[in-house]
Order: structure tokens, then C-alpha cells, then sequence
């Protein structure tokens, strides 16, 4: 099964401050290690909210709202996309995360869906 690890933004993401030499070390061994253990499918950080767009939808009306988005502990700053045998093995792994923000973060573990989990109605 794919799960997505989602790193919430704090208000140093968004204030698009970079993360320090020593935290981009230790996270690029982190990452090594995901991805010599075959669990790594991707990995991304994203830009503040500031930089980004919301799209609202009714019905077939669309509004555009540019950023920036007030809600700091909504906004995703980052995330992985796993391959993993259980949610358990992904909490697991997390713990040799170190912590994405220099201090208080939170991260948020998502299965992604896949083909079987629509049932009969999916027709690929």
C-alpha cells in the first residue's frame, strides 16, 4: 500500500524561512534511508501559501482565492509518498524522522487510495 506523510506548516514555513544546514543534513540522511529501504516514492516541500491558489467549487462555478491562507496548522509545507506493508510500519518509520520544522511540528500519515478500494463500480 502507498501512504502519504504530510508535514504540517508552521509559521516559519510560511514565512518562507529555510531550514537550517544542519536539518537539511539530517534529513537527507533520513531520505538515504527511505529510499535504500524501498519505501520512498516521492518526496516534495512546497512553497508558502502566499505563492499558492485555492480553487472553490459549487456546483459548475469555480472561484480562484489567491493566498496567502490564514489557517497555519491546515497548510500542508511537505510531504512523502511511502510504499508500505501497514499503516503501523509508516508510524514506525516516522520515529526516525527527525523533526521537520526545528521544533514543535506535526506530521499526518494518509493511505492513498487504490483501484480495489472503489469495488465494483470502478471500471479502470
Amino acid at each position: 500500500m502507498r501512504a502519504m506523510v504530510i508535514v504540517k506548516a508552521t509559521s516559519q514555513t510560511e514565512a518562507g524561512e529555510m531550514p537550517s544546514t544542519e536539518l537539511l543534513a539530517a534529513m537527507g540522511n533520513f531520505n538515504e534511508e527511505l529510499v535504500k529501504a524501498g519505501v520512498m516514492l516521492a518526496r516534495e516541500g512546497l512553497h508558502p501559501s502566499a505563492k499558492g491558489k485555492r480553487v472553490h467549487f459549487s456546483g459548475k462555478q469555480q472561484t480562484v482565492i489567491d493566498g496567502p491562507f490564514t489557517q497555519t496548522k491546515e497548510l500542508v509545507a511537505k510531504f512523502w509518498l511511502w510504499q508500505i506493508q501497514s499503516m503501523e510500519e509508516a508510524s514506525n518509520g516516522s520515529g526516525r524522522c527527525p523533526d521537520p520544522m526545528e521544533g514543535d511540528s506535526e506530521m499526518e500519515i494518509r493511505r492513498a487510495s487504490e483501484a480495489d478500494d472503489f469495488g465494483a463500480e470502478f471500471t479502470p
